[in-house]
């Protein structure tokens, strides 16, 4: 073990503003805590800039979308005036980039037909959140919350990914509170999966589950490296394979949607 702790070190150090990847100063990421080596130390610094998403809003204008692996449900009842009505409750997951501005990417089919956007915080707070923008084409969405004293997590380069990478993924399954799961990437540049209009997804076994949807896929320098989406299993409750918007491509769609509020998308192609 300890081989191995010697070779697991990355520079990362803690500044004001979150994690520093590039810092000087090494830090390993598997550290000794109880007696044994564990990425504590490294998930303490990253997982407040992971919340949970929670959305109410009408049922008939919710698009419940084979992506849409958030943990929805639907109320049916008769209002004052006699007219039926369907409320639809979802839950999923998201990422603070900029605690400055209160800037939180998740996935668009997370807060599809949202009357009422509320986030919750690692330490339990709750905010009301309002919609930034979302697009459907790459099932990425921006809502901000005022501003919090919390890291925003730091962003990596998907394009240098590889498979084999070691990688975290973070979010609320089941709505059962954050939840850390590992593993590696297994495939990238994947595409005809069955859902979504998106090609370029990264695979991974690290296990996503519904209500992970829109929460953090992170390398071992605590680098948000994509946002977790879908899974594809033989069952609702089986892992499979799961699947993430690779960041480069989050964040170009990001910056369009806090500039214009929508994503723009060019074609080629003739019609006839």
């Amino acid at each position: 073990m300890g081989s191995l702790l010697q070779i697991v070190t990355l520079g990362l150090a803690v500044t004001a503003g979150g994690i520093n990847a590039n810092a000087s100063v090494p830090l390993p990421i598997l550290e000794r805590t109880n007696g044994g080596a564990s990425l504590a130390p490294l998930l303490k610094q990253i997982t407040p800039a992971v919340v949970s998403i929670a959305i109410k809003g009408s049922a008939n204008s919710a698009t419940n979308s084979s992506l849409s692996k958030g943990q929805r449900a639907q109320r049916t009842g008769r209002g004052i005036d006699g007219l039926a009505y369907h409320q639809m409750r979802a839950t999923g997951s998201g990422v603070v980039i900029d605690s400055g501005e209160g800037v939180i990417l998740t996935n668009a089919h997370v807060i599809d037909g949202a009357d009422e956007i509320t986030v919750v915080f690692s330490d339990g707070r709750e905010l009301q959140a309002r919609r930034v923008g979302s697009d459907a084409v790459t099932d990425v969405a921006v809502i901000r919350v005022d501003p919090q004293l919390v890291p925003a997590i730091p962003i990596g380069n998907s394009d240098q990914l590889e498979v084999g990478d070691f990688v975290l993924a973070i979010g609320n399954p089941f709505e059962i509170g954050q939840t850390v799961t590992s593993g590696i990437v297994s495939g990238l540049h994947r595409s005809n999966l069955g859902f979504g209009q998106h090609k370029d997804f990264i695979q991974t076994d690290a296990a996503i589950y519904p209500g992970n949807s829109g929460g953090a896929l992170v390398n071992l320098r605590g680098e948000l490296i994509g946002i977790n989406t879908a899974f594809l299993s033989a069952g609702n409750t089986n892992p499979g394979m799961g699947f993430a918007i690779p960041i480069n491509i989050v964040r170009s769609i990001a910056d369009q949607i806090l500039k214009y509020g929508e994503a723009h998308h060019s074609r080629i192609g003739i019609s006839f």
